[in-house]
C-alpha cells in the first residue's frame, strides 16, 4: 500500500507548475491560444477552492478554540491569509456545504450539495455559481421537501455547467417560483429572512444600510414615518427642526428633501431622542449613549474627525451639533502623547469614569487585529492585578469577552504589556509565535501606521 505524499512536497511542485505557467510565451499565442489557457486556469481555480473547502472544514472541526489566538475559525484563517473576515466567514460557510463529511462511527458522508460539489472538484462550476445555489436553497421556504430540494440542487449544478453565474440566477429565480408558485411563507420563513445591516464608512464617511424587516418592524415604521417623515418635519437645514407638533406652512415650503432623505432625517431624530431619554439604561455599566474622542488641537482647528467608541468617524461640525441634543461623552487626548486624564483606582473593577475614556481612547479591542468596537469591550488590566498592577487609566485595556479569555499569566495564554502612544503590547505564548514577539492592534488607529513613531512598532 503506497503512501500518501508529503504536503510540502506537492505544494513546492504546485508552485513550481504555476511558476512554469507565467513563464509560457502568452505574446506569441492566438487569441484562440489564450482563450484555452484562460480555461485551463479557471478550471484549475476552481479545482483548488474544492481543496480549500476540505482544508476548510477540517480546520473548524478541529480546531480547539483559543488556539492561534482566536476563538472562531474564521478570524485565525482572515488574519493568517490576509483577507477579510466576512470573506473568511462566507468560505467557512461555503466549506460546511460542499466538503465532505463523516457520520460520528466515522463513515463517510456526501457534501450537503453533493452535485454542487462534485462539479467544484471537477473544475466546472466557478463561487459565483456555487452563490447563487446556496442562496437559492437558503430562500426556499421550509415547506419544499428534502427530496424537492436535492433534485433542485442537481439540476442548478447541472445548468451550471453552460451558464454566467447571471444567467443561473435568472434560471434559479424562475425554479424558486415554480416551486412556490403561491409565494407562501410561513412566519418562521419571514423570521429566517429577517435582518439589518450596517455598513462600513466610506471616504465620504457615509454608510450603507441594507436588509430584511419582518411585517411587525414595518407596521411600527409606517406611522412613525407618516409623522416624522412628513414634509417640514425634522429638517436638518431648519435652525429649530420641527419634531414635536406640526410644521408650520412656511417649514413644509422650504423643506426640499426627497422621501429618502426624509425617511433618514426621521430615523436621526429617532434615534436622539432615544438616547436623549435615558430610557435604555446601562450597558457593561456605562449608560448607553454616545462617546467619541478627539485631540485638543483638533477640536479648536474644527479639523479631522472625531472617533466613536463603535469605531465610526463623525465630522467635527457634526460633533459640535450632537453634543447640543443629548447627554454624550467626548473625550480629549493631549497631542503629543495621546495620554488621558488619570483616573486612579484603588478597587480591582475599573469605575464608569475609566471605562468612558477607554472606550474613546482605544476606540475597540485591543486584540491584535481584532476589530470588535468599544461599545462591546471590557476592561483588562494591562499588568494584572493579581500583580499588583493597579485599577488607573494608563494600566487598563479594552478587550472584547473572546480575546479576554486568552488574556493571563499561564504558559498557554497571552500577557500584556504597556506600548507607545497607549496602546497595549500582547505577547503571544510559545505555542503562537516561539519567540513570542509582541504585538499592537492597529484596527482602530489606522493612522498610526502612517506616523513615523509607530511604524517600527510590531504589527
Amino acid at each position: 500500500m503506497s503512501s500518501k505524499p508529503e504536503a510540502a512536497e506537492v505544494l513546492e511542485a504546485l508552485r513550481t507548475a504555476v511558476s512554469a505557467v507565467s513563464e509560457l510565451d502568452f505574446g506569441g499565442m492566438s487569441n484562440e491560444d489564450r482563450l484555452r489557457v484562460l480555461r485551463e486556469l479557471e478550471s484549475v481555480t476552481r479545482t483548488q477552492a474544492s481543496i480549500a473547502h476540505e482544508v476548510l472544514y477540517l480546520f473548524a472541526q478541529q480546531r480547539v478554540p483559543g488556539e492561534f489566538g482566536g476563538e472562531h475559525s474564521h478570524q485565525v484563517v482572515a488574519d493568517a491569509l490576509r483577507i477579510n473576515r466576512t470573506d473568511a466567514k462566507r468560505r467557512f460557510n461555503t466549506a460546511e456545504d460542499l466538503a465532505s463529511r463523516r457520520s460520528f462511527t466515522g463513515e463517510p458522508l456526501e457534501p450537503e450539495l453533493p452535485a454542487t460539489a462534485t462539479a467544484v472538484r471537477e473544475g466546472v462550476l466557478g463561487d459565483g455559481h456555487v452563490q447563487v445555489i446556496r442562496s437559492f436553497l437558503q430562500h426556499l421556504p421550509a415547506a419544499v421537501d428534502a427530496g424537492t430540494r436535492e433534485q433542485a440542487e442537481a439540476q442548478l449544478a447541472g445548468f451550471a455547467a453552460t451558464m454566467r453565474p447571471d444567467e443561473l440566477k435568472k434560471i434559479a429565480d424562475r425554479l424558486a417560483a415554480y416551486l412556490n408558485p403561491d409565494g407562501e411563507f410561513s412566519d418562521d420563513d419571514r423570521a429566517r429572512q429577517r435582518g439589518i445591516w450596517l455598513g462600513r464608512q466610506g471616504p465620504d464617511l457615509m454608510s450603507s444600510i441594507n436588509g430584511l424587516i419582518d411585517p411587525e418592524l414595518r407596521a411600527y415604521l409606517e406611522p412613525i414615518f407618516a409623522k416624522l417623515a412628513a414634509p417640514g418635519m425634522c429638517n436638518p437645514d431648519d435652525e429649530a427642526p420641527t419634531v414635536d407638533g406640526e410644521p408650520n406652512e412656511d417649514e413644509v415650503k422650504r423643506d426640499t428633501r426627497s422621501m429618502g432623505q426624509r425617511q433618514h432625517d426621521a430615523v436621526k431624530a429617532m434615534c436622539r431622542s432615544l438616547l436623549a431619554s435615558r430610557e435604555l439604561g446601562q450597558h457593561r455599566g456605562l449608560p448607553v449613549t454616545v462617546i467619541l474622542s478627539t485631540t485638543l488641537r483638533e477640536l479648536i482647528d474644527l479639523a479631522g474627525p472625531a472617533a466613536t467608541a463603535g469605531g465610526a468617524l463623525l465630522p467635527m461640525p457634526d460633533l459640535i451639533r450632537l453634543a447640543a441634543h443629548a447627554q454624550h461623552y467626548l473625550t480629549v487626548f493631549d497631542d503629543v502623547d495621546g495620554r488621558p486624564l488619570y483616573l486612579g483606582r484603588s478597587k480591582r473593577i475599573a469605575s464608569p469614569d475609566q471605562r468612558t475614556v477607554l472606550h474613546a481612547r482605544d476606540v475597540g479591542c485591543s486584540f491584535p487585529g481584532c476589530n470588535v468596537p468599544g461599545y462591546l469591550a471590557e476592561a483588562h488590566h494591562v499588568r494584572e492585578w493579581a500583580d499588583g498592577g493597579p485599577t488607573d487609566i494608563d494600566n487598563l485595556t479594552s478587550v472584547c469577552p473572546q480575546h479576554h479569555k486568552l488574556a493571563g499569566r499561564s504558559p498557554d495564554q497571552w500577557y500584556t504589556s504597556a506600548g507607545p502612544r497607549s496602546r497595549t503590547r500582547w505577547h503571544p505564548p510559545v505555542h503562537v509565535d516561539p519567540r513570542q514577539r509582541p504585538r499592537i492592534n492597529h484596527f482602530h488607529h489606522p493612522a498610526e501606521v502612517l506616523v513615523s513613531e509607530t511604524t517600527d512598532d510590531p504589527p
